[in-house]
């Protein structure tokens, strides 16, 4: 790594607010050059997004006030020790908060050599222009070992800095590999999902049991494109150029995105308006529990945070809108012992009930369209209480 020593200092301003850009290919190698930068600066504001792994050099305590607008993994620990405040909030609506009460003064971010020139962003977009829409500069940290996936622009040169450079690749993240009750629920929601669809997935070993389950062509549509895209390819099931603002695998998935335009920011990604028009928009999503109403919880329990509200509410709205489409939560039926469906959170909703049409388990699936209240609660307890099926 090569970092031009006192150029980020410069740019840290007293009492400013940085936001540290997130994902995969977040800026790690300068995490505690930023850190050092606030602590020296005095009362910097630090605005985070999804983090996947804990960033260790990044010290949470040189800043006067640390707030999240998605929790990930990596903020797990911060977050419930209170050092790391995590907003309620979807992912849509993170671009008026940062034209609003939390405009960030500067953003810190990896950038790589666009094709036509200057530079433009790696692994993920997300919510990165929306901050330079904003007023923020960029302080850039060039990483030659990232990929270029971006589909916009160059980003605005006069309000980009270069402050280091690095030959570190991004983070490879890995899941764990799908179990049977997994298999079992993807091949249901395989069987839901209408040839030429929209798809949208989340990460985790779910995910990938849904992208290997596949049989017919699909079109990805996902905030997060996990690793199985490439196998989906190889298969010849992946229909035109994928759209997201995250990547979310390792070597493998880095290796088939570079130079593919995949990358939009969230304005586009989570778009409920683009989402639910146009081919059928198929959402599948899981949850941490489940109430009798649908009403869905991913953020965690009293004490020890597992998510944030990320995505996942937009998804579910778009696919209860799709024509033709499709807002599914898959779950297991039990976790560690206890079931999944409960007869109250233990956290609020993150994703309302009416936004959700299908509920799959490995026992069957539970079709909540046109149903009342009570026939909904009779047709996720019948789900939840007869034995598993092929």
């Amino acid at each position: 790594m090569r970092v031009e020593s006192g150029k980020l200092a410069e740019l840290v301003e007293p009492g400013s607010r940085v936001a540290l850009a997130d994902g995969i290919g977040a800026p790690r190698a300068v995490s505690g050059e930023l850190a050092a930068a606030a602590a020296a600066a005095g009362g910097v504001r630090l605005l985070l997004g999804w983090l996947p792994v804990a960033d260790r050099e990044l010290d949470l305590a040189a800043f006067a006030d640390v707030r999240a607008v998605m929790s990930g993994w990596g903020l797990r620990r911060p977050v419930d020790d209170g050092r790391v405040r995590a907003l309620p909030v979807r992912l849509s609506a993170v671009p008026a908060l940062l034209h609003g009460p939390l405009r960030p003064d500067l953003l810190v971010a990896t950038v790589v050599p666009a094709p036509g020139g200057g530079y433009a962003f790696g692994t993920e977009v997300a919510w990165m222009r929306a901050a330079i829409a904003a007023g923020a500069r960029v302080a850039g940290v060039v990483a030659h070992a990232t990929p270029h996936c971006d589909a916009g622009p160059a980003l605005p040169a006069d309000r980009l800095v270069l402050v280091g450079e690095t030959d570190t690749p991004p983070i490879a993240l890995e899941f764990s590999a799908p179990g049977d009750e997994h298999r079992a629920i993807a091949e249901r929601i395989a069987a839901l999902v209408p040839a030429g669809a929209r798809l949208q997935v989340g990460p985790g070993a779910l995910g990938v049991a849904v992208l290997e389950a596949l049989r017919t062509p699909v079109h990805m549509d996902s905030g997060l494109l996990p690793e199985g895209v490439v196998d989906l390819d190889r298969r010849g099931l992946l229909a035109g150029t994928p759209v997201t603002t995250y990547l979310a695998g390792g070597p493998g998935l880095l290796a088939w995105a570079a130079g593919r335009p995949l990358l939009h920011p969230i304005e586009h990604t989570h778009d409920l308006g683009r989402l639910s028009t146009g081919l059928p928009f198929v959402a599948v999503n899981t949850a941490i529990e489940l109430d009798e109403q649908a009403q869905v919880n991913v953020e965690g329990f009293p004490g020890a945070t597992v998510g944030g509200v990320g995505g996942h509410a937009d998804y579910a709205a778009a696919g209860a809108r799709s024509p033709g489409g499709l807002s599914i939560i898959a779950m297991p039926a039990t976790h560690r012992g206890r079931p999944t469906l409960v007869e109250r959170l233990s956290a609020p909703v993150s994703t309302p009930g009416h936004d959700v049409d299908v509920v799959v388990t490995e026992h069957g699936t539970a079709d909540l369209r046109g149903l009342d209240r009570h026939e909904r609660a009779a047709a996720l307890h019948h789900l939840w209480d007869r034995p598993a099926t092929p």
